[in-house]
């Protein structure tokens, strides 16, 4: 009913088997603590649906937890309450993720309950109806979240017409139209299970955890429909939306690095100098010195083929010019000088830190086991991920600043109260323009 997958675990811990359906299961042993966490992975995001279905893929992912031919939703909250268990599901751009944390001895519970959910799902239109309303509140509490929006904004202002510059969300327009047929069409194309991933850590025997999926996901049968996309390539522009906030939301930056790209580790490194943190340049800079912010920050998003590298702040309209110039300014140091080993030693141990400590969950655990499969194709360790952070020199920081910040890169967008007359816009624009020009 199995067969082994075609790559060596790194440790004794972990182990990896493909089920005669496809289904890859991966699995850690940790014997010190006394739950699991398990994730089914499917790989289908927003990024895979057709136009005018955007929005599917995280509407799919709400109506399976509304009912099958045994179960009502109620039934299904309750039948989970009843063993304890933390389940919940998630959709980005690339992933549809469902999950749960259970006591190890519920297991078998929790992966009945989620087979039940995702084969035999009625979809009802009446289930349908209902959550699209849900969904309609949920797009119209988005829009008062400018923090969160300008994100979108500034992904679809570099990612003008890829299907990664779209909301994962959908938008009202798309959401209202989508039936029952449209729902199991996609399922039949991408649920499938040679395209998915179930990852599990905790206390568990791989075997057990094997035999469990087979028995109860065994019979899930057919091959999903890859979606064949080129590959992301950003443009600079500017993009400003008018909204009656108190304050103007900002994000800077350019298109980043793909998920399996071996420069992450320097950009990683990068983004925590700039603003990763409390004494990120940023943040010091910016907010302590100056006090122009309450909020500001760097990051960067990966995904197949390509990724982000931003920087998002919040502060007074009056503010914007001067943020951004601030802002340019320290991306161009970034660029100009070699960082100080003292500094670099400190974003670096202060990088692995977080890697450590994010990892002491079964959550999280289980989460790099399937993200390292499905970006990789093997399992990426800890030791790696310390040592490939070890090995980020002053030089790599430099060059990859001056790759990031390269002129004519980088984009803007920004959400806020500006005036009728346009003066702040044509402020903050210049702003950008000006030092961009000279970057």
């Amino acid at each position: 009913m199995a067969r082994d997958v075609r790559f060596s675990p790194p440790s004794e811990a972990i182990a990896a088997t493909t089920l005669a359906n496809g289904i890859r299961v991966l699995t850690e042993r940790i014997s010190h603590v006394r739950t699991v966490a398990i994730g089914i992975w499917v790989g289908t995001g927003s990024r895979n649906e057709p136009p005018e279905q955007h929005g599917i893929s995280h509407f799919l992912e709400h109506l399976f937890f509304k009912g099958t031919a045994t179960r009502s939703a109620l039934e299904i909250a309750q039948a989970v309450d009843d063993i304890g268990g933390q389940m919940n599901a998630f959709t980005d751009r690339e992933q549809t993720v469902f999950y749960v944390k259970v006591l190890a001895t519920h297991l078998d519970r929790a992966l009945e309950i989620y087979a039940d959910m995702l084969l035999n799902s009625t979809l009802a239109d009446e289930f349908i109806d209902r959550e699209r309303q849900v969904i309609a509140e949920e797009i119209k509490s988005y829009e008062d979240s400018p923090d969160e929006l300008v994100q979108d904004l500034f992904a679809q202002t570099v990612w003008n017409g890829h299907p990664l510059g779209r909301p994962v969300i959908g938008t009202l327009a798309t959401v209202t139209k989508l039936t029952r047929d449209d729902f199991r069409t996609y399922i039949q194309r991408h649920y499938r299970p040679d395209n998915v991933v179930i990852a599990a850590a905790g206390d568990l025997q791989h075997d057990q955890v094997c035999a469990l999926i087979t028995r109860y996901f065994g019979a899930w049968a057919g091959r999903g429909s890859p979606v064949h996309q080129a590959a992301p390539h950003s443009q600079a522009d500017v993009a400003t939306r008018l909204k009656e906030t108190e304050q103007v939301h900002l994000c800077l930056g350019t298109q980043g690095l793909a998920y399996a790209d071996e420069r992450r580790y320097t950009l990683s490194v990068l983004d925590h100098l700039l603003g990763g943190g409390m004494s990120s340049r940023l943040f010091q800079e910016i907010r302590e010195k100056r006090g122009l912010v309450y909020s500001i920050a760097s990051y960067a998003v990966a995904y197949r083929d390509g990724g982000l590298f931003v920087i998002y702040a919040g502060m007074s309209p009056q503010a914007g010019a001067e943020v951004i110039r601030l802002t340019l300014a320290e991306a161009e140091k970034m660029k100009l000088y070699p960082v100080d080993e003292t500094e670099l030693r400190r974003a670096k141990e202060s990088l692995k830190g977080g890697l450590m400590l994010g990892l002491e969950s079964t959550g999280s655990r289980m989460s790099m086991l399937a993200r390292s499969q499905i970006y990789h194709g093997r399992q990426v360790t800890l030791d790696e991920l310390i040592a490939k952070v070890d090995a980020v020199t002053a030089t790599d920081v430099q060059e990859m600043a001056a790759d990031l910040f390269a002129p004519g890169r980088l984009s803007m967008a920004a959400i806020g109260p500006f005036r009728t007359d346009g003066q702040l816009t044509t402020a903050m624009r210049e702003a950008f323009e000006r030092v961009e020009a000279k970057a």
